[in-house]
């Protein structure tokens, strides 16, 4: 990259870059760990509170907030030269503000194509692109090895009360796919399903989310009250939902999600 470099997001913006950054504020954890993937750590001066991993490096760096409230204060303080941030993840208000003074490149992931196309961007503005070229492939070839599973009908809740979903025009909702599993939410976004709407429902497999709630053990028997005929699991969120380099490890968590389903579900199509 030269001494100065002009970067389109992936929300169509004009984000400008004076330098190769080395002053970076992370505003998504899965983005925040992506960074490390491509050996940034030095360069990161701040993260949300929500940015846990690598837990072994991030927990030196300095917390600006969550994802949905920033500490102005304490951005300004670090003196960023290029804050990352997602559409769907951080709050308009927000970014529009730390727009105003710094550098931001936002991303918006909706698909794996979308993932892999951030993950090259961000490779090419750090001048990693050779790391996030061999990131993006490999990640690609994972998926492209998937087995071909049986479509089952399934509902993933992100929260309980009240009951929301993931629905159509999501990321989770692509790796639902890429898994097999047939999202019987076809609104866009995360929909809060009411008494009446559950009552319409009978997926064969319900998918409880470990974040944003803490879905446990303890709550599958309340699922189970609601949705007698399906099958129930707690699933990782991360895995579904962090579009960086952990989608390294989403294929084979994919695969052993679907041998946990009970016998009568095959795993694949015949």
């Amino acid at each position: 990259m030269g001494a100065g470099s002009i970067f389109i997001d992936q929300m169509g913006y004009e984000v400008g870059v004076p330098h190769i950054p080395t002053r970076v504020i992370s505003l998504v954890p899965s983005q925040t760990e992506l960074l490390y993937h491509l050996g940034l750590q030095d360069s990161i001066v701040g993260i949300t509170k929500f940015c846990i991993h690598p837990d072994d490096g991030v927990k030196g760096k300095t917390k600006v907030g969550g994802t949905k409230h920033f500490n102005f204060d304490i951005i300004e303080s670090l003196n960023p030269d290029l804050i990352i941030g997602n559409k769907e993840e951080n709050y308009q208000e927000g970014i529009e503000q730390l727009k105003r003074q710094y550098p931001v490149w936002m991303s918006d992931i909706d698909s794996l194509g979308s993932s892999l196309d951030m993950i090259q961007q961000i490779g090419a503005i750090f001048g990693k692109e050779d790391r996030a070229n061999i990131l993006a492939d490999s990640i690609r070839v994972n998926f492209n090895l998937l087995p071909k599973f049986k479509s089952l009908s399934a509902l993933y809740f992100i929260w309980n009360n009240p009951k929301m979903v993931a629905g159509s025009g999501t990321f989770i909702n692509e790796i639902m796919n890429l898994g097999g599993f047939e999202n019987m939410i076809s609104v866009d976004r995360y929909p809060i399903l009411n008494d009446d709407d559950l009552k319409c429902l009978s997926p064969e497999v319900i998918l409880l989310s470990s974040e944003p709630f803490p879905f446990a053990e303890k709550h599958i028997e309340q699922f189970e009250e609601i949705f007698p005929k399906s099958q129930i699991l707690i699933v990782d969120g991360e895995m579904f939902s962090w579009y960086g380099s952990r989608l390294l490890s989403t294929p084979d968590y994919l695969i052993q999600l679907r041998e946990r389903l009970i016998p009568t579900f095959s795993k694949s199509s015949q």
